[in-house]
């Protein structure tokens, strides 16, 4: 029997595979509890369809990711922080920091778990890091810290 999996099933196959299964394996466990469909002509142009529109999809958000690489590498992201006099930072600027500065300069949403500062940030003055937009794209982006007025 050819069905069509709808879970992901250890040792069985990913969601969307098409595998030959037992007759019985099939129509007793598989189908009623939801974990499979048969392979008919009709699910399989449905699951062709649905490929198709995971893939414009994955192409849509790569293509806004790189949009949004483009911007972050333009621009130089200020943060703002209290400084003593000899130009170190009290603390140090964190993800969250970079984070809030890129949304309000920017209007761009990122997620502080995806900014990879190299080193810490302690001194005034142009630091770089790095940016995770996923899809395997990564921005590297000018953080200048100045003093908070």
């Amino acid at each position: 029997m050819r069905v069509i999996l709808t879970e992901n099933l250890e040792g069985v196959g990913k969601r969307g595979d098409v595998i030959n299964v037992r007759d019985g394996y099939g129509r007793n466990y598989l189908i009623p509890k939801g974990f499979a469909v048969l392979a008919t002509d009709g699910n399989l142009k449905r699951l062709e369809h649905l490929i198709k529109e995971r893939e414009k999809k994955r192409d849509r958000i790569k293509k806004h990711s790189e949009e949004i690489k483009k911007l972050l590498e333009e621009k130089e992201i200020t943060v703002f922080k209290k400084i003593g006099k000899d130009g170190k930072l009290f603390g140090s600027v964190t993800q969250k920091d970079i984070a809030e500065a890129m949304e309000k300069a920017l209007k761009v949403s990122i997620d502080k778990r995806n900014i990879h500062i190299h080193e810490p940030i302690k001194t005034e003055g142009l630091h770089m890091v790095e940016v995770d937009l996923g899809q395997g794209i990564k921005a590297e982006v000018k953080i200048a810290v100045e003093k908070k007025k």
